[in-house]
């Protein structure tokens, strides 16, 4: 369960940690991951866009409070999900590993009306993060998060119910710990490209070196 009083104690986490995060080569970043381990989704499953038979898959680990994360899906996402996934030539899905409680607050505010709205929730939050993710008192985070998801259907007691829901709290915390544990995910955003690991941001020209030879473009 999230209450308010942690979303607000986690005020600049996220961006302490985001600053952190050095821009390699992708020759230094990539690893290997056991495709068995890293195909194993969490308790509430994967949310997947693309074709199960597409020649190139690839998983994110992302922080909705992280903002090397929205500027990829602000910027590279777009481009990568018009080129690659609406085509069929790539499948890809996002999964939950959130920096702080208000991160938290935001994936459980996406898993809980279903998958169906997983994807344009979290690309909202990713979109307007500095609307809800970095404010400071008087303003409230989870004032500001029913604010914005207002467009999205939600109402303030729906938005206090999920906040409250103990089995997606806990399976989004299992999705992280096991990214931590099995996958040896560090820090984000960190992506597997057919196995591969990359750890850090990556911009449509630094994918697509990656992808083009896996699609034999």
């Amino acid at each position: 369960m999230i209450t308010r009083r942690d979303v607000v104690k986690a005020t600049g986490l996220a961006v302490g940690a985001a600053a952190l995060l050095p821009r390699l080569s992708l020759s230094a970043l990539a690893q290997s991951a056991d495709t068995a381990a890293l195909m194993q989704a969490g308790p509430l499953g994967d949310v997947w866009l693309g074709p199960a038979d597409a020649k190139c898959t690839i998983i994110e680990y992302a922080s909705l409070t992280c903002s090397h994360c929205a500027h990829f899906h602000k910027v590279t996402w777009p481009v990568l999900k018009e080129r690659y996934i609406d085509t069929g030539k790539v499948r890809f899905t996002l999964r939950e590993f959130p920096l702080d409680p208000r991160a938290t607050a935001g994936f459980m505010l996406a898993r809980c009306e279903g998958n169906d709205k997983y994807i344009p929730i979290t690309d909202l939050l990713f979109d307007q993060q500095e609307a809800w993710a970095f404010v400071k008192p008087p303003e409230s985070p989870i004032d500001a998060l029913e604010k914005l998801l207002r467009q999205a259907g939600f109402t303030k007691d729906k938005v206090e119910a999920c906040l409250k829901d103990q089995k997606i709290y806990s399976a989004i915390n299992a999705v992280k710990t096991r990214g931590l544990d099995v996958l040896k995910v560090e820090s984000t955003p960190t992506f597997f490209i057919n196995g591969q690991k990359f750890s850090g941001a990556m911009t449509i020209e630094d994918i697509e070196k990656v992808i083009k030879p896996i699609l034999g473009a």
